[in-house]
């Protein structure tokens, strides 16, 4: 076996990441789509989207919806991500936890882990039942200090581990809210583990609030959020908090429980 035969040529790398935007595509548009479309869509030669709809719709995960009138995805996606939601090993055991939160607070509740070294990724996201609620879906990624989350995973970190973190950050700022450096990043991490929550009170979307605490589960750290428009966010702070912070820690004493039986 030569180095080379570890590495999966460059042009299988292009064609899964073409099928994902596809499906990504058929998810933003909401509607059936022609190959031509599809192909204006994503910027590439039809001929080479001819292929891939051809392996989509032979596998089952496409169907034409008529003749020359587009493709749409099937029920069969579906399926597939809800088999792999029903066993994913941690978000199996903190749903209940977060069904219980988002009917306490009536709120957005949200977990999210660190991705790469530089973003928050939304692993599950269960909204709020209200009209004006805030908005997620699993697999976006957020910035770590603008997002609530994002503090919460920081303040969990080694201090050194932390502090070369925070020192690659870019500090974008997306509101006038939004956490200028690293001393003010610092200070705030400080006061928030004091108070009791991480928040993001406007600092990523202008009247968005957000609160988080960290949770550790079977050796890593995820965070835990409660967001909804801050005019109901921030009155709710101390209550909302202190659910959250029972609820985290409840999560953590039944995974000390499952690994001592």
């Amino acid at each position: 076996m030569t180095a080379n035969d570890n590495k999966a040529p460059p042009m299988n790398v292009k064609t899964a990441l073409r099928v994902l935007e596809i499906i990504e595509t058929f998810a933003r548009e909401r509607r059936a789509l022609s190959l031509s479309e599809l192909a204006r869509l994503l910027a590439v030669p039809a001929s080479s989207c001819l292929a891939l709809i051809r392996t989509l719709t032979s596998l089952g995960y496409l169907y034409e919806t008529g003749r020359r009138q587009g493709y749409y995805p099937t029920g069969r996606l579906l399926a597939m991500a809800q088999q792999i939601a029903r066993h994913d090993p941690v978000l199996d055991r903190v749903h209940g936890t977060m069904n219980e939160l988002r009917a306490a607070t009536g709120e957005t509740v949200v977990i999210g882990k660190l991705h790469e070294g530089k973003w928050v990724v939304y692993l599950d996201v269960l909204e709020s039942p209200h009209a004006i609620r805030y908005i997620a879906t699993a697999g976006e990624r957020r910035d770590l200090h603008a997002n609530s989350i994002g503090k919460a995973l920081l303040s969990a970190m080694p201090e050194d581990e932390r502090r070369a973190l925070i020192a690659q950050l870019g500090f974008e700022r997306f509101t006038p809210r939004t956490v200028a450096d690293a001393a003010q990043l610092e200070a705030e991490l400080k006061a928030s583990a004091e108070r009791g929550c991480f928040v993001n009170l406007g600092e990523s979307l202008p009247d968005v609030g957000a609160l988080a605490w960290p949770v550790r589960l079977s050796g890593e750290c995820y965070g835990i959020s409660i967001a909804g428009p801050a005019y109901r966010i921030e009155p709710a702070l101390t209550r909302f908090s202190a659910m959250l912070r029972t609820a985290c820690s409840t999560l953590e004493r039944d995974e000390r429980n499952r690994f001592s039986k």
